[in-house]
């Protein structure tokens, strides 16, 4: 049965150090176990500290980086390079320091690739299910999913109340999204609740209300992106103290 669980820290910073040890850590037991290990990025302010954080870390060369797979949870629809985009960060704060296989890296198509958001995501789909095992999946194995939370409850590009909330395919176009830009591709919930642990990170008093929201949504109807979200195995919530202000008593039992 999946657990959810939620670990506070102090402040930004302590939170990156320790997320980005649980995820070197979380991908030496991938590869442990199967030989390769696979991870979903997100983007935005935290998910770059905790980038940056294990490209510093002294213990990031235990991981075989040739034998990760990287996968993204959503992408704004511009052109490749464009520094708005969740990949361009991404290669920015870490994968650029590392010696990755440049077949393992899969970003989504820019708008330089892909006439429109729908194309874009037709393409990553058809790619997603390419490394998929033949005949018995649509998706890859994912081990890792990270993924931040807006203040309005929005994963990925998954946000309230919008119709890509409800789509059954594993991957979307977003148009008319809240947050610029108005175009986006994005892996939908039926997707991010494939992989094994989904860790969801948030930092910040403006983050406070949807975190808690979430967490006392988690066990009843969706009523917000965030809380629809669960791993196969585990759910972890990353998030400082401020993030964490609203959030019942009850959840910093859980073990």
């Amino acid at each position: 049965m999946s657990e959810t669980l939620v670990r506070v820290s102090r402040d930004p910073e302590v939170l990156a150090q320790s997320a980005a040890a649980r995820l070197i850590v979380r991908l030496l037991d991938a590869q442990a176990e199967r030989g390769l290990a696979s991870v979903v990025l997100t983007g935005g302010r935290t998910a770059e500290r905790i980038y940056r954080a294990v490209r510093e870390s002294p213990a990031r060369d235990a991981v075989d980086w040739r034998r990760v797979e990287f996968w993204w949870g959503d992408e704004r629809f511009l052109p490749s390079g464009d520094p708005e985009r969740n990949e361009t960060q991404a290669r920015a704060a870490l994968l650029d320091a590392l010696p990755v296989d440049p077949a393992r890296v899969h970003p989504m198509p820019g708008s330089d690739v892909a006439a429109d958001p729908e194309s874009a995501a037709e393409a990553y789909a058809h790619e997603l299910a390419a490394a998929a095992r033949p005949g018995t999946a649509a998706l890859p194995h994912f081990d890792l999913l990270l993924l931040g939370v807006g203040e309005d409850g929005h994963v990925a590009s998954v946000f309230p109340e919008h119709p890509v909330a409800y789509e059954s395919r594993p991957v979307a176009g977003v148009r008319g999204s809240p947050k610029p830009p108005p175009n986006r591709v994005t892996l939908t919930l039926p997707a991010l609740n494939t992989a094994e642990e989904v860790w969801l990170l948030a930092t910040g008093p403006e983050k406070a209300r949807a975190v808690g929201m979430a967490l006392i949504a988690s066990a009843g109807p969706v009523q917000l992106p965030a809380c629809g979200v669960r791993g196969t195995e585990r759910t972890l919530w990353l998030v400082d103290r401020d993030a964490a202000s609203e959030v019942p008593a009850r959840f910093f039992s859980l073990r």
